[in-house]
């Protein structure tokens, strides 16, 4: 069977939702160690996660494929078909000056906020208001990355409101334990971008388990993060670059937690003035910053 207009990682991600745990665990191994698993019969793949060899294979055959052999191909083509970040760069970058660099860069940052402005679902935007406003918890996950988009979420979240949960992670397993209690009560906010966390699509997934709400914050409607989100936050980062373009998600998270503020602005404000009492009493702020009046420092 040919591999049609559907790449074998777009075959994975999209059947994801519908898969056996087993499956599931499979496609997880793949997406994250592709680079391992490029090269791994399907008895090695089977030992290697502790599942049987006949289901590696039959994972392969609901991708649409003849069989393992055929699976690893597509999965070898794809693999060739990636150029390195680097290779990237220079196809883009190689002839251009630094200024030109830096007026390209900043060009393709404000076009991505351009088309995240006319492709934002405002229901969705209006949605996610809601759902963190009245939940019980708010947890936040952003792997790798995203990682920076999360904190910053959550430092502001925490002025708006109480019961905020940042989950930092380094395995799945420290995922779910995070997470223990989430119920109906809570929401989860997905963060991710490609290349895909598989970590934040399991914490996603559990979490809607527990019948939580989700919100993914990610950049398509073909995301992997919105098989389980009942809000989707879409922005643009496709960049060719040494790192991912972040300035439009942490646009669109920066009109969150504004658009969160302006719905509890006397909460806000009193919190603003318990922090800053703290500040002032404990001396948080003494000698390391630099106050101007007018156009003296003191």
């Amino acid at each position: 069977m040919g591999e049609g207009r559907e790449d074998v990682i777009t075959r994975i991600q999209e059947r994801y939702a519908s898969m056996s745990k087993s499956q599931k665990r499979i496609a997880a191994f793949i997406m994250e160690q592709y680079d391992q698993a490029v090269f791994m019969t399907a008895a090695r793949l089977g030992e290697n996660l502790n599942i049987s060899e006949s289901t590696v294979v039959r994972f392969a055959s609901g991708l649409g494929y003849e069989g393992y052999p055929e699976f690893q191909k597509a999965l070898e083509a794809w693999v060739r078909s990636k150029l390195n970040t680097v290779q990237k760069m220079h196809v883009k970058y190689g002839k251009s000056t630094q200024s030109e660099i830096v007026s390209a860069v900043l060009s393709s940052d404000m076009e991505k906020i351009q088309d995240t402005i006319e492709n934002l679902d405002t229901s969705a935007f209006e949605m996610a208001v809601d759902c963190i406003l009245e939940a019980r918890t708010v947890y936040i996950i952003g792997i790798r990355s995203c990682e920076p988009l999360a904190d910053f979420l959550s430092f502001y979240l925490h002025m708006i409101r109480g019961n905020v949960r940042l989950v930092r992670t380094s395995s799945i397993s420290e995922v779910f334990e995070q997470m223990l209690r989430i119920n109906e009560e809570d929401v989860l906010i997905g963060i991710s971008f490609p290349r895909y966390s598989m970590r934040t699509l399991k914490a996603m997934e559990f979490a809607n388990d527990r019948n939580a709400r989700v919100i993914a914050v990610t950049d398509s409607v073909h995301s992997p993060m919105n098989l389980y989100s009942s809000c989707n936050l879409l922005a643009r980062s496709d960049m060719v670059s040494i790192v991912d373009s972040l300035v439009a998600p942490l646009s669109v998270i920066n009109a969150l937690v504004v658009a969160l503020c302006m719905k509890r602005p006397e909460e806000v404000r009193q919190e603003l003035e318990m922090l800053e009492e703290a500040w002032n009493n404990y001396q948080v702020y003494l000698n390391d910053e630099i106050n101007y009046i007018g156009e003296e420092p003191v």
